[in-house]
């Protein structure tokens, strides 16, 4: 059959789509046609290239193609689930069940309908080759990543015979989940899965520790748990501070209100190892060296004082140790001070007289600071600059932190903790590749379930945590959307549902608005919401509580305090769709000491901590240097092409290379786009040279995240990140990572 209405036969699959519809109009000219059907829009447009648009009736033909295709395509909203402050608004645009667009809308009044590229590629990851379909069973080597497809009963089935196995020789402490944050609804974060964990009796694993950990136990010895100001007040500042904070990347929404504030001549200062993007528009940049931080707080907070700048008035009522930090800070000389940072004292002066002077001021920390041996006591220097100078209780002044607190959250319910025994083991997320290789850990990890996690790629000594997975006694299940570089080294498989596929309930670590999305397309294959896969579970297992069958929209309801004002009567489950609940305090925005307020022991902003004191024995910061035979220091930031390592999986993301300042290269015969190796005790990688002079003497950068695929020798930057803690929260220590780099001999990566 060569021709139908004129209309090539190739074409002719989109009516067997639509047969009776089709039929009916054209009964006596339509015959039944082999082909399989493509998407309805594709068929269209293809269609409208090959039709005689003068004959009236293939005309008629392509304009019903039209219709229906607008009846198969619409728009749908949804909200962005990945790690990221923004927590950004979608509009999806969704044809024959699959993603086709992703783009920004108005609900969140944050975002107003901006988006970053990187979420632009979510059809691809949604849809794309690597996706999980159906579960899998492991048939080859650990990291081969051979599977066979069985069922999902099969899989429930297997788990039980091996967890439970696990449990009567080893205990329940000898299974561990390793998860993390690759959602962050409160569904598919941690409800329905903690709960089944903490019913079985499993090790309790610590994962504040990996990243936010470091800055947020610092943070609430100082304040407390409370939201200090939202981030639109930035727009009002005349002073704007961003330390660490790489905002184009990793907070884009905040740019705008720094663009705004500038537009009325506020003055921007940018505290940043690396000229990042919005230090190219700063007033001043001071390029301190990394893990520096506190040395220059102490600096400024004594150049503060030497000037007058210290409120007094405002210390004396709110502000508790407020001394000892001084005398503190003051050990250190301005000179000294600068020297240690790598800048130069003029530029801790102009800053100090700037603060001083300025009002309303502001400071937007970012995490990077946090990734070092030094990084609670940087973050506790830092936080103390505004209560010092007396900045707050005026809109835009202050600091820009605490969002996480802002909602009425009830974490102990939705997850169930009341299951959870006192006695029961902690183990910390951030050496768990050395634990699954302790031959002395008692239990020994036996079995491991990893989920919104990928840690082949994400953690610190990444070749320790691929020996540690890799173990043939080690029973691991692994449930993802895609085939990840952790996948690789599952028994059991299963595949998850994207966020477009469930219904969830989402707040913000970076703003004070609650959200909450509806799916938007059907389950993808046999995928299913971590929600429902772990209800089968529970079943599985024999656990008939109530609490472990729990619907979406009860755990939606039971993850936040329903009867707080803040939620304005609404139910968490009912929030419409086309809003974005804000958070409000005494019935207006959160202003530190105007609508909140301190929510420390002594209800004042705490410098010195008793609670720190009794944890760590640090009631007050410290400085600690980092002792290495490698002379480089490689910062590993947030990339511009994935959030952490999600989208490593697509090609676009796949580009890798070591930024240098010309100077280190010159002494190393180094030159632009060379292939270089970067090594230390721990592992080594190899990356293509970029010279720059946004990175300062001494400092090397690559992006975090890309996958083994990237890599020549099976390793990426992860490999070369130490192990070693923080000072407090026992954090995980980038940022300390010491390095060498030279050439090697020349082959495609």
């Amino acid at each position: 059959m060569r021709l139908l209405l004129g209309i090539p036969s190739k074409w002719f699959c989109l009516f067997q789509k639509n047969w009776l519809f089709y039929r009916a109009i054209f009964p006596d000219t339509i015959r039944s046609h082999t082909e399989s059907p493509f998407p309805c829009g594709w068929i269209r447009r293809a269609a409208m290239r090959h039709v005689d648009c003068s004959n009236a009736l293939q005309l008629q033909l392509v304009n019903t193609c039209v219709q229906e295709e607008k009846r198969m395509m619409h728009t749908a909203p949804s909200v962005c689930p990945l790690d990221c402050a923004d927590t950004c608004s979608f509009t999806v645009t969704v044809e024959d069940e699959h993603i086709v667009k992703v783009r920004g809308s108005r609900v969140n009044p944050l975002t107003r309908g901006a988006i970053c590229a990187k979420v632009s590629h979510y059809p691809e990851f949604v849809h794309g080759s690597d996706r999980l379909l159906t579960p899998l069973k492991r048939t080859g080597p650990k990291g081969a990543g051979q599977f066979a497809r069985i069922t999902w009963e099969e899989a429930l089935d297997l788990i039980y015979t091996r967890f439970t196995g696990i449990q009567q020789e080893y205990g329940a402490e000898a299974i561990v989940p390793l998860n993390y944050a690759g959602p962050h609804g409160f569904l598919a974060g941690g409800s329905m899965d903690l709960r089944f964990f903490h019913r079985l009796g499993a090790s309790n694993l610590v994962r504040r520790p990996l990243c936010g950990g470091v800055k947020s136990e610092a943070f609430v010895s100082t304040y407390g748990a409370v939201p200090l100001m939202r981030p639109e007040h930035v727009a009002e500042a005349q002073l704007i501070l961003v330390w660490g904070n790489n905002v184009t990347v990793s907070q884009m929404h905040l740019m705008s209100y720094i663009n705004a504030a500038r537009r009325r001549g506020a003055k921007l200062v940018v505290i940043d190892p690396r000229r990042v993007p919005v230090a190219r528009k700063a007033d001043l940049h001071l390029a301190i060296q990394p893990g520096t931080d506190v040395i220059l707080a102490w600096a400024l907070a004594a150049e503060l004082e030497r000037i007058g700048g210290l409120d007094h008035a405002f210390i004396a009522p709110h502000v508790l140790g407020a001394e000892a930090f001084l005398a503190e800070a003051r050990r250190l000389t301005l000179a000294e001070a600068a020297a240690l940072c790598g800048v130069e004292a003029v530029q801790i002066q102009q800053l100090a007289a700037w603060y001083k002077s300025i009002s309303p001021a502001v400071i937007c920390p970012g995490n990077g600071p946090e990734r070092n041996q030094n990084g609670g006591s940087g973050f506790r220097a830092v936080f103390a600059l505004p209560a010092l100078a007396g900045k707050f209780g005026v809109v835009g002044g202050g600091l820009l932190q605490g969002a996480s607190a802002a909602f009425p959250k009830t974490p102990g319910r939705l997850q169930g903790e009341a299951w959870r025994s006192p006695g029961t083991r902690s183990l910390n997320i951030v050496t768990i590749g050395r634990d699954l290789l302790d031959p002395d850990l008692r239990p020994p990890i036996k079995g491991l379930f990893i989920y919104n996690h990928n840690p082949v790629i994400v953690h610190v000594d990444q070749n320790t945590m691929k020996r540690g997975l890799a173990r043939e006694d080690l029973f691991t299940v692994v449930c993802d959307i895609v085939l990840t570089d952790s996948v690789r080294y599952a028994d059991v498989v299963l595949p998850a549902c994207s966020h477009f596929e469930y219904a969830d309930l989402y707040p913000s670590y970076g703003h004070h608005f609650l959200q909450r999305a509806e799916a938007v397309i059907p389950p993808v294959g046999e995928a299913l919401p971590n929600t429902e896969i772990f209800r089968r579970l529970a079943r599985r297992f024999g656990f008939t509580e109530p609490a472990l069958q729990a619907s979406d929209a009860d755990l939606m309801d039971e993850a936040l305090t329903l009867d707080d004002a803040r939620l304005q009567g609404i139910r968490p489950s009912q929030l419409p769709l086309d809003q974005a609940l804000p958070m409000t305090f005494q019935g207006g925005d959160a202003v530190l000491f105007r609508t909140t307020f301190p929510a420390t022991p002594s209800g004042k902003i705490e410098l010195y901590s008793t609670a720190l004191e009794k944890t760590y024995g640090l009631p007050l910061p410290r400085y600690k240097p980092v002792a290495s035979p490698y002379p480089l220091t490689l910062l590993t930031p947030s990339s511009d092409r994935r959030i952490t390592s999600t989208f490593g999986n697509l090609a676009y993301s796949d580009e890798v290379w070591i930024e240098m300042h010309p100077q280190d290269a010159q002494t190393r015969d180094l030159c632009e786009g060379m292939l270089v190796r970067v090594w230390n005790d721990l592992g080594e990688v190899h990356l293509r040279l970029r010279l720059t002079e946004d990175v300062r003497p001494g400092v090397v950068c690559s992006p975090k995240g890309a996958w083994l695929r990237t890599s020549d020798n099976g390793q990426t930057v992860s490999a070369l990140a130490p192990s070693h803690y923080a000072d407090l929260c026992q954090g995980a220590c980038f940022n300390d990572t010491r390095v060498e780099v030279a050439a090697m001999a020349e082959k495609a990566l």
